[in-house]
């Protein structure tokens, strides 16, 4: 397949490389897309074209409503077929060329000749727009031409659907890189999709029983790729199985082409909704009420969702749990996450409550894992995934495995389905060591998954077995530095393990008083004494400069009261205030709160041998300074779900606070509190109203192996080495 893959794109190539003068390079995509479509269709049509033509006509002449006639030709174009596909018009491609004169006139009614969706279609690709350019620049007689040799054969039975899917991808990625644009936004690589459907069906025995109905939802679907290798994975064990796809897309072409694969396939185009899933204000989710079996998804990563932002806030404030977005939303430079929670919303009800739930796979970058500190959007969204223990298990991709970005990536599994040796768990595995060198990068893909063909390694059964084997410390072969080692690819781990108690430790404020030169000197920079001397009216010059040199004059008052004080040392901040609450009382001065708060800043140095400050009831009073917050793992034996999604489901989960804190995280954090702080700080405490529950996933952690450094021998001989070429460069200038 692929020697014939190249080539059917290397002809669409070349005859895009003919439209070179009136189209630049990254223009091409605007008339090879719709074409490379059209061709196909004429193909396929092309048996049955004569006998939709006269049935048409008789149909007319009897009188037949549009959508009768639009019913009994569906049936007429193509035998079987239970999606519409046909086209009234006396022209395809050979008619066409028989009349170069009124080729455009003659092509803009081939096209609108065709059933509605797929006249839908080409209304996506905008194409009517180019036919014109094309005519006028003397190119569109010579395009229909070259698609129209044998050797540009498109149809069904030469090209399959799957093939077509890999040279649609291929052309779209050969655009946007005349455009350096990024190809990611509109496909994954197919064998990190054929993955992600081995680890979604693995272990999933229902989806093989024959006759089995089961849905497949991609909300940001492209061009179909997710959604066409998926069926085709499950086709290729269950050929009876009764497969309805669904999905949404926010590229008009990019939708356009997942509809035209869909639609020759026979399979029902409705279910692809065009707009964007989250909402922007004009389009919104295009399946709110629908519940899936299967969901599969490469959202945009790193991406600003800030156009959705309003939709977004709106639905997460007013329908809290019972919306999409209760969790929370993370920070509005990446808004990956709402994908998944929106994938969540359509997850089937669980077989604990009675129902066969749900299954995703979903591809992320490593922001998702970590990002967000606790009581964050990301850090609840993720709490609220492993609480409800949705989270199966996270399987680390290699970098430069995707055409426009090199980093690394993750797909998450995540179901409400679990098998009973998986609940309560999550299986962390680490792929990043399975993958080939490419022979040639396509962009920034320079890596690819082996599947154990053609002599390759079977990279995708390796993951795949060590997802279905579940086990802790399971090994892998993988090729470290030209040479293969087994390494640990596998790990799992309880829920509680990825959740984190953020404390706040403080410490007592410890301040001494005195009232010599240097400190009033200090005064002068606190904001509430300048403020003194600034007026507070605008526009009245005369009552400006009054108001001033009232408060210059407050000023120096202020200032002789502090330098007729005594100058001794004060350990006690209540004894010195009483000290100078005298000083004024006897000049007559009252000192308002900010003045005052300022007098005993400037005054004030911070001394660990002083008494501690304290509030009004006696309590010891925090140093902000010393503050102080320390990241302290669950207790082992908590139970989960804990304070995340409250009885009522509007409820957005709140920080733990002191209300709330069981009593088991009060003295599991005491504990610490004694064994990790006290021994170096004895007069620290926690103070538990500021107690946050974090969640994160730090799987390069779990799985980094230490590598010592080389020997100082061979670093010293290495030194030399270089040292002595260098010597030897410099010569042979200097000569």
């Amino acid at each position: 397949m692929n020697q014939n893959h190249d080539k059917l794109v290397g002809l669409i190539w070349s005859i895009a490389n003919k439209l070179r003068g009136p189209y630049r390079p990254p223009q091409y995509r605007r008339v090879m897309l719709p074409m490379t479509v059209l061709r196909r269709m004429d193909l396929v049509l092309a048996p049955n074209k004569d006998k939709v033509l006269a049935q048409y006509e008789k149909l007319q002449a009897q009188g037949h409503s549009e959508d009768a006639i639009h019913k009994i030709l569906g049936k007429t174009a193509t035998d079987d077929r239970e999606q519409p596909l046909y086209n009234v018009s006396k022209y395809d491609f050979e008619k066409l060329l028989g009349d170069p004169n009124n080729i455009a006139r003659n092509l803009v009614t081939y096209i609108e000749g065709f059933s509605p969706k797929a006249k839908d279609i080409f209304s996506k690709f905008g194409f009517d727009a180019e036919i014109e350019k094309l005519d006028n620049a003397n190119r569109l007689f010579m395009v229909i031409q070259e698609f129209a040799k044998p050797e540009v054969d498109l149809h069904p039975d030469h090209v399959s659907n799957l093939q077509m899917g890999y040279v649609f991808e291929e052309l779209v990625r050969k655009f946007n890189e005349q455009a350096n644009e990024e190809a990611g936004d509109h496909f994954t690589p197919r064998e990190v999709i054929r993955l992600m459907a081995h680890l979604m069906y693995t272990q999933d025995e229902d989806v093989y029983t024959p006759g089995i109905a089961r849905t497949i939802y991609d909300p940001t679907c492209g061009t179909g790729g997710m959604l066409s290798v998926s069926e085709e994975y499950i086709r290729e064990q269950n050929p009876q199985a009764n497969l309805i796809l669904y999905g949404q897309e926010y590229n008009a072409e990019s939708y356009a082409i997942c509809c035209s694969d869909l639609l020759i396939k026979d399979e029902p185009i409705d279910n692809i909704r065009f707009g964007d899933t989250l909402g922007d204000g004009k389009t919104e989710d295009g399946h709110p009420d629908k519940k899936f079996h299967y969901m599969m998804a490469n959202p945009p990563f790193g991406v600003e969702w800030k156009t959705q932002q309003s939709i977004v806030q709106k639905e997460a404030d007013a329908l809290g749990f019972s919306g999409r977005f209760g969790a929370g939303t993370p920070r509005i430079n990446d808004g990956a996450l709402l994908f998944l929670q929106t994938m969540i919303s359509k997850m089937r009800p669980s077989p604990e409550i009675g129902g066969d739930g749900s299954k995703i796979a979903i591809v992320f970058n490593g922001s998702p894992l970590f990002t967000g500190d606790a009581g964050s959007g990301e850090s609840n969204i993720r709490r609220w995934i492993i609480e409800n223990d949705w989270l199966d298990a996270i399987i680390a991709l290699p970098d430069q495995m995707f055409y426009n970005t090199g980093i690394f990536t993750y797909i998450w599994i995540v179901s409400n389905r679990k098998r009973p040796e998986r609940r309560g768990k999550v299986q962390l595995i680490d792929g990043t060591k399975h993958f080939l060198k490419m022979r040639k990068s396509l962009g920034n893909k320079r890596n690819e998954l082996g599947d154990g063909e053609d002599g390759k390694p079977d990279h995708i059964g390796d993951i795949t077995r060590l997802y279905a084997g579940f086990k802790h410390d399971d090994t892998s072969s993988v090729i470290i530095d030209g040479e293969t080692k087994e390494r640990i690819c596998s790990k799992i781990f309880d829920n509680r393990d990825f959740g984190y108690l953020k404390i706040t430790v403080e410490r007592p404020l410890k301040l001494n008083f005195q009232a010599n030169a240097e400190r009033i000197a200090r005064l002068a920079g606190e904001n509430a004494f300048v403020k003194l001397a600034q007026s507070k009216k605008r526009k009245d010059s005369a009552a400006i400069a009054a108001e001033e040199e009232a408060g210059k004059a407050l000023q120096a008052q202020i200032i002789a009261v502090l330098e007729g004080m005594p100058d001794t040392l004060v350990k006690n901040r209540a004894d010195f205030i009483k000290t100078l609450n005298a000083a004024f009382k006897t000049a007559g001065i009252k000192l308002e709160a900010p003045i005052r708060k300022a007098i005993l800043s400037a005054l004030s140095e911070r001394d660990e041998t002083a008494d501690t400050c304290t509030d009004a009831k006696g309590n010891p009073e925090p140093d902000t300074e010393l503050r102080d917050t320390e990241l302290v793992p669950l207790p082992k034996d908590i139970e989960l779900p804990m304070l995340n999604v409250p009885e009522v489901e509007d409820d957005e989960p709140q920080p733990l606070t002191d209300g709330d804190l069981p009593d088991l995280v009060k003295s599991h954090v005491e504990t610490y509190l004694a064994a990790e702080v006290h021994p170096h700080v004895p007069d620290a405490w926690v103070e538990h109203k500021k107690t946050k529950m974090g969640y994160e996933i730090p799987l390069n952690r779990h799985f980094y192996v230490y590598k010592p450094p080389r020997k100082l021998e061979k670093i010293e001989k290495d030194i030399e080495d270089i040292t002595r070429d260098i010597m030897e460069m410099l010569k042979g200038i200097t000569a």
